[in-house]
């Protein structure tokens, strides 16, 4: 077995496209391998922000021989009536290599026994691997020189080596060799003996080159450089993946800036650090402290110039934030509501002003439903989009809510409104926690809606995958918060209520009723089969999203045969018959009484386990109605009353699930 080794040396890729292209190599490799019926053990792809490399491991040398059958002619046109070959049958077996006597006939076709020579991995890599690599995409190609194919950024090396021999190919402009290049500031033109060595060879030219190793590297020496000074560093997904992209050889440089900074909003100087300069902030005590790690692409111990290039970039970008906050907080945050008339919520769906409107009402709705007092709950409503007409915010997008937060603070606003302006956002992914007020809960859920249906409204649903309103997000949101708060909120009132309270009047409550439903669905279908969710779904599920998910877990459990066996035979007879009044009078066999009196006694509760065992003690009565009566029987009375007790039975069934979809 052999492993064969491919590097693409680059000037400096773009870190976002670096995931992309790990992904599709590792893809590329095994498809081109398994067509080729190439057996390997595994593919491992390594990337910095000056190579990409895969690493086959376990390649067999050669493919294996195969024998073929070709299908010819039929058989009096390949022989004739002799026996003969004719000049078809030659040509037939001249096409496939083959001797005209080793033809043989079945079905009244000819066939040909033909044997495929297995292909040396060598050549096989040669010719598949530059057309492998040119099959990457992403954005903002380029070209180069007087190439007229694209990459990412001019290639400037390969390796290309098989066990210790170089396989040569050619991608654009360059031709593959032995030699590698370590890091910018160490050793070039370092010669790579064996691809199993790769990992060790690029180390000692102080390359990184597993990226997985290069992140935990980077969290480990961030953590040893905080724990110097007693801190914690602050990082994020977001940031580990963009320092680990743009750097070979990490080494963590702890700079300080001035105390100044740390009166204006946490989040704010965060941000900076962290997703505007790719810092590590840091925290001592739980409190932000006038220091930061930045990760440096370096070999070296002289660190001055680096902390003063990286201590004047980020006093720039945060003496610009002190600016914007003192000009903000020189009057109070509901000062700005009225300039919320000057910023468009969606084409043709008002302003901010008009939307925030819409929230007050439709968040005292909720509260008036759920008997809380709505004062709090107003007043995050009215100020929740305040900040978007402040500098800080015009300057930190991302940081919406955060700020408002702070300036409520700042104008002496109740704590609870406070934490609601930030929290009526969340959550802001699919991971990230929940509202834990109810202010924020609610004036979240109010907002979530209305822009929801304000998309729906404006003809602008989500298609595809693309969700560039996040319309998506924004019902996981509202499911989310629902569950993690056990709520109970009735979500198609206020779809109907949302809608009615637009400006642009269309009737698509289903619609939007529907879209919640599908999305309540996949959020639970990695807990619960598919098959239970849209059972449980046919009482509409966001009357009570947390009762449906009680249903849900019931029903998940449910082992009965016998009852999904009743219900599915009740089911197919009922149809759609109206359900009617059962009359007790055209009652003929004992056991119509009987099961009458054991349906009526089922009382609706939402304790379903208790209602589900009631639902499986009617087995044998129902049993014994089939098994007794005849339901479509001659006299219409009591064929009718005999499909009213079907269907008062059903309606039984129909409450926890529509069982035929089980």
């Amino acid at each position: 077995m052999s492993t064969y080794l491919l590097e693409v040396g680059t000037e400096e890729l773009p870190y976002k496209f670096i995931p992309q292209a790990i992904a599709q190599l590792n893809d590329g490799f095994t498809k081109f391998l398994n067509e080729n019926k190439v057996k390997f053990d595994n593919i491992k792809v390594y990337a910095t922000p000056r190579r990409l490399a895969v690493l086959v491991y376990g390649l067999e040398n050669k493919t294996a021989d195969e024998e073929k059958i070709i299908k010819g002619p039929i058989a009096n046109i390949a022989f004739d009536e002799n026996g003969n070959v004719t000049k078809a049958g030659e040509g037939f077996a001249k096409k496939n290599n083959v001797s005209p006597d080793s033809l043989y006939v079945e079905n009244n076709y000819v066939f040909a026994k033909i044997k495929i020579l297995g292909k040396d991995i060598k050549e096989l890599l040669a010719q598949n691997v530059p057309s492998i690599f040119m099959k990457l995409q992403g954005a903002h190609f380029m070209r180069w020189g007087y190439n007229d194919d694209k990459f990412s950024r001019p290639i400037k090396w390969i390796v290309s080596i098989l066990d210790s021999e170089e396989v040569k190919i050619k991608i654009i402009d360059k031709e593959s060799s032995i030699y590698t290049r370590g890091h910018r500031f160490a050793a070039q033109n370092v010669i790579v003996g064996r691809p199993e060595d790769y990992i060790e060879t690029m180390r000692n030219a102080c390359v990184i080159v597993d990226q997985n190793e290069r992140r935990e590297l980077i969290i480990k020496k961030a953590q040893q450089e905080a724990a110097k000074i007693g801190a914690v560093p602050y990082y994020t997904d977001d940031l580990l993946e963009e320092v680990t992209f743009i750097t070979e050889y990490p080494v963590p440089v702890m700079c300080e800036f001035d105390e100044e900074f740390l009166t204006i909003p946490e989040e704010v100087t965060v941000t900076v650090m962290s997703s505007h300069q790719r810092y590590f902030a840091l925290h001592k005590d739980g409190k932000l402290i006038n220091k930061f790690i930045t990760m440096a692409n370096y070999i070296g111990t002289e660190f001055k110039n680096i902390k003063e290039g990286n201590v004047r970039v980020i006093k720039a970008r945060l003496d610009d934030a002190v600016f914007f906050f003192k000009e903000d907080t020189k009057k109070p945050l509901v000062d700005y509501v009225e300039s919320l008339k000057g910023v468009t919520f969606q084409k043709g769906m008002g302003t901010m002003y008009d939307k925030t409107q819409r929230l007050i009402k439709l968040s005292k709705d909720i509260c008036s439903d759920l008997g809380l007092n709505s004062a709090d709950v107003e007043r995050t409503a009215l100020l929740c989009k305040a900040d978007l007409t402040t500098h800080l915010v015009f300057e930190f997008t991302e940081l919406q809510g955060y700020i408002g937060s702070d300036y409520a603070r700042v104008s002496d606003e109740n704590e609870k409104v406070v934490q609601g302006i930030k929290e009526h956002y969340f959550p802001i992914n699919a991971e990230s926690e929940t509202a834990k007020g109810i202010e924020g809960q609610i004036v979240g859920i109010a907002d979530k809606i209305d822009t929801i249906c304000a998309v729906f409204a404006a003809g602008k649903k989500p298609t595809g995958s693309s969700d560039p309103l996040g319309v998506r997000r924004a019902a996981l949101g509202v499911i989310r918060t629902i569950l993690d708060a056990n709520l109970k909120i009735d979500v198609d009132k206020y779809i109907k209520s949302a809608l009615k309270g637009l400006p642009v009047q269309r009737d698509c409550a289903d619609e939007v009723n529907e879209f919640f439903i599908q999305r309540l669905i996949i959020f639970l279908a990695d807990r619960y089969s598919k098959n239970v969710l849209d059972a449980c779904s046919n009482n509409n599920p966001l009357s009570d999203i947390a009762d449906y998910v009680k249903r849900v877990e019931i029903v998940s459990k449910l082992d009965a045969p016998k009852l999904l066996e009743n219900a599915n035979r009740v089911i197919k007879i009922i149809k759609d018959s109206k359900s009617a009044t059962v009359d007790e009078k055209y009652f003929v066999e004992p056991v119509e009484k009987e099961l009458y009196n054991e349906i009526s006694a089922i009382n609706i509760t939402n304790d379903y386990k208790q209602y589900l065992d009631k639902l499986e003690k009617l087995n044998s009565t129902v049993t014994k109605f089939f098994d007794d009566v005849l339901v479509m029987d001659k006299d219409e009375n009591v064929k009718n009353n005999r499909i009213s007790l079907l269907s008062l039975l059903k309606g039984k069934y129909d409450y926890l699930a529509d069982f035929s979809k089980l």
